[in-house]
């Protein structure tokens, strides 16, 4: 009897150790343009490539493209979404500075991935920001939360990391091995 067990706690901690990888999140993996580019004219459209698919659905999935003083290039709509790759049309940009690239998109597995990307317009481009209708303004898009200065991820949707599932489940399955060894070496 003990040596069941003693193998179910064994064959449990495998299956624990060797799930851990596949509840990574996704991430991006390649941008057009590029972080940290440098461009001498504005892009038409800005490319989001992700290591997973990203779930398509009206709403879901939100690019934005900031200047500087808070203006939106990007056009109204939403992304397009095919497999892995999120692409959002972008109107002509403004002056000449550094720009900003916000996401948030909703990854297969449906957790939500955000991030931000910049690049330089070298030149200054005939567009005229408009009004940020699709989020507040902040160059964050709508349903996240700007940052505040703490040091706090502003992105983080309250997910413990993995590590801690993990452990809470191995302490739960040497927990009921150990009652289970002791109550079973009792006689009545």
């Amino acid at each position: 009897m003990k040596r069941a067990l003693i193998a179910c706690l064994i064959a449990g901690a495998a299956v624990l150790v060797t799930a851990a990888p596949a509840a990574a999140h996704n991430a991006l993996i390649s941008s057009d343009p590029k972080d940290k580019s440098s461009l001498e004219v504005g892009p038409s459209t800005v490319t989001l490539t992700f290591d997973q698919d990203v779930q398509g659905g009206q709403g879901i999935n939100k690019v934005t493209v900031v200047d500087g003083g808070g203006g939106h290039y990007e056009l109204p709509g939403d992304p397009m979404i095919k497999d892995n790759t999120v692409t959002q049309a972008v109107g002509a940009l403004g002056k000449a500075g550094l720009y900003k690239i916000g996401y948030r998109i909703l990854s297969a597995d449906g957790h939500p991935v955000s991030g931000e990307l910049t690049f330089t317009l070298t030149k200054d481009g005939t567009g005229t920001p408009r009004a940020g209708a699709a989020n507040d303004g902040s160059g964050t898009p709508r349903g996240e939360a700007a940052n505040d200065g703490s040091g706090a991820d502003p992105h983080s949707q309250g997910d413990l990391p993995i590590w801690v599932w993990i452990a809470g489940a191995v302490a739960l399955l040497f927990g009921g091995v150990f009652f289970a060894l002791r109550g079973g070496g009792t006689k009545a």
